[in-house]
């Protein structure tokens, strides 16, 4: 069995976010959005994500591949991704006004720039159809597929509920139609497992999706963290040319987020880093 990228008490937290708090969230209501005004003039490295994305072809036994990282190499690129968390029976706590967005983060990402990727669960593209539109539209960004319920595709997997093996490509697809339905531009076909749990069962019954999985190497630790300091630390000390980092944008669950994207970039950028999204880094790892 493949492990299922369990690290840390921080990594622990990643999985927490789907029980007890959202992921992809950071503040305001479901309809509020940045305002068009937030979005920087397009860059060359804000270039609109082709649609035929790279994908890495499927490994031994034909199982979806899993991408962490890039190569090590001389290049100082990093990808910042943020997973966009609703678990599919979180409704009844966003009607009671919990936020399972974060605007400000978004408008932050573009004051500043940075191309990223965000992991969306199809449960977040229902509920905030206006910013799941408004982050597809723009160029700086691609979304990618976290699932449509944001429950386990293995068993013991941080207590999330666990996707029955028959299902589980049923839930990534529910997922892309949700994207579609939310008018959502720039979805790329990438994959990330939910609490990073994921094994031969889970790749083999994928397959069929087309999707490449990606994890990561570095943990922000930003999941219901209080010290936007620590954090910011705990990227500063993990990233490595080709890093793949994952953070959350709930404002909910991950208060410091905004704070610590306001922390890292200057100093990523001041010691070399260009930021990149995920296609960058599989189009690089694949003309190697």
């Amino acid at each position: 069995m493949i492990n299922s990228v369990r690290r840390t008490v921080s990594t622990c937290v990643l999985a927490a976010l789907a029980l007890g708090g959202a992921a992809c969230s950071g503040g305001g209501t479901g309809p509020a959005h940045p305002a068009r005004a937030d979005r920087p003039a397009q860059s060359p490295s804000a270039a609109p994500s082709p649609a035929g994305a790279p994908t890495l072809a499927p490994g031994p036994g034909g199982l979806t591949r899993v991408f962490k990282n890039a190569a090590r190499s001389k290049e100082r690129v990093v990808a910042l991704t943020f997973d966009a968390d609703m678990t599919a029976d979180q409704g009844s706590r966003a009607a009671a006004g919990e936020h399972f967005d974060h605007p400000q983060l978004i408008s932050t990402l573009r004051r500043l720039k940075v191309p990223a990727t965000v992991f969306m669960t199809g449960r977040w593209a229902d509920q905030y159809p206006a910013e799941a539109r408004d982050i597809g539209a723009d160029p700086l960004f691609e979304v990618a597929n976290h699932s449509y319920s944001h429950y386990a595709f293995t068993d013991d997997c941080y207590g999330l509920p666990t996707v029955p093996p028959a299902r589980m490509r049923t839930d990534v697809e529910r997922a892309f139609t949700a994207f579609r339905k939310a008018g959502v531009e720039h979805v790329v076909p990438y994959f990330r497992f939910p609490g990073g749990c994921y094994d031969k069962q889970a790749l083999r019954a994928l397959a069929p999706a087309g999707v490449t999985a990606v994890q990561w190497d570095v943990v922000s630790g930003d999941a219901f963290a209080t010290d936007a300091d620590a954090v910011s630390r705990q990227v500063l000390d993990g990233v490595r040319p080709g890093s793949v980092v994952v953070l959350h944008c709930t404002r909910s669950a991950a208060p410091t987020t905004e704070r610590v994207v306001r922390t890292v970039v200057p100093e990523l950028r001041a010691k070399g880093y260009r930021f990149v999204r995920v296609s960058q880094l599989i189009g690089a790892t694949r003309k190697g």
